[in-house]
C-alpha cells in the first residue's frame, strides 16, 4: 500500500485528490494538509511514501515544506505553472518532480507510483525548458571536481532525460555498471535522486544553456 498526503490551500482540490487517490486499491491517502506547516507536520507524524504538495500555501510555502521533508518522504509539486521559478526552487528543495494540476488523472495517479518507487516524475522536455530558464546567463554554481570522465558522460545523458537502459547501449555499458555510475554521482553531487542530477548537470555548466 503506497500511504499519501495531500497539501493543498484548496479544500476542493484536496477533496479531490482524495477521491481521486482513494479510487486505487494500492493507494490510501493518510492526511491532508492546507498549509505548509500543517504539511511538514502530518509528514513527520504519519511518514507517508509521497506528499503530492502544491507551492504556493499559507503559513510556510511548499518549497520551505518540501526542504523540511524531503528526506521523510517522497514529494512530488503539483502546479498550476510549468514554468514556475517555484517549481525550480522545489526540485532543488529535494522534490522528485511535478505534474500541472491539469494532468489527466491516470498521469497523476502513474506519477504517485512512480516516486514512490524511487524513480524522478520529470518530463524531459517541460524540465530542460525549466531549468534553462532559471540558470540562463549566472555563473556555474556546482562543481564537478572528482567527478570522472566516464561519470561527466552519464550525467550528460541523465540530463537529457534517458533512462539507465538507454544510457547503457548509448555508452555500451553493462546496465549495473550505469547504476553504479549513477549511485557514486548521486553521493559526490550530494544529490538525492535523478531530479536533482539533472539540476546539477545544468548548474554545473555541462549542458550548456544558450542564451535568449
Amino acid at each position: 500500500m503506497i500511504r499519501v498526503v495531500v497539501a493543498d490551500d484548496q479544500a476542493l482540490l484536496r477533496g479531490s485528490f482524495r477521491a481521486l487517490v482513494e479510487s486505487e486499491p494500492d493507494l490510501a491517502v493518510v492526511g491532508e494538509a492546507a498549509t505548509g506547516f500543517e504539511a511538514v507536520e502530518v509528514t513527520l507524524r504519519e511518514r507517508p511514501d509521497v506528499v503530492l504538495m502544491d507551492v504556493r500555501m499559507p503559513r510556510m510555502d511548499g518549497i520551505e515544506a518540501t526542504r523540511r521533508i524531503a528526506g521523510v518522504a517522497k514529494v512530488l509539486i503539483v502546479t498550476m505553472f510549468d514554468l514556475d521559478a517555484h517549481v525550480y526552487d522545489g526540485l532543488r528543495a529535494g522534490a522528485s518532480g511535478f505534474l500541472l494540476k491539469d494532468t489527466p488523472p491516470a498521469d497523476l495517479l502513474t506519477g504517485i507510483r512512480t516516486v514512490a518507487a524511487g524513480e524522478s516524475l520529470l518530463a524531459p522536455t517541460v524540465t530542460r525548458r525549466l531549468i534553462e530558464e532559471y540558470v540562463r546567463g549566472r555563473s556555474p554554481g556546482v562543481s564537478l571536481e572528482g567527478v570522472t570522465e566516464r561519470e561527466r558522460e552519464v550525467l550528460l545523458l541523465v540530463a537529457r532525460g534517458l533512462a539507465n537502459s538507454e544510457i547503457a547501449a548509448h555508452l555500451h555499458l553493462s546496465l549495473a555498471t550505469v547504476k553504479t555510475h549513477i549511485g557514486r554521482l548521486l553521493s559526490k553531487l550530494r544529490a538525492r535522486d535523478r531530479a536533482q542530477l539533472v539540476i546539477a548537470a545544468y548548474e554545473s555548466g555541462l549542458v550548456i544553456v544558450s542564451p535568449k
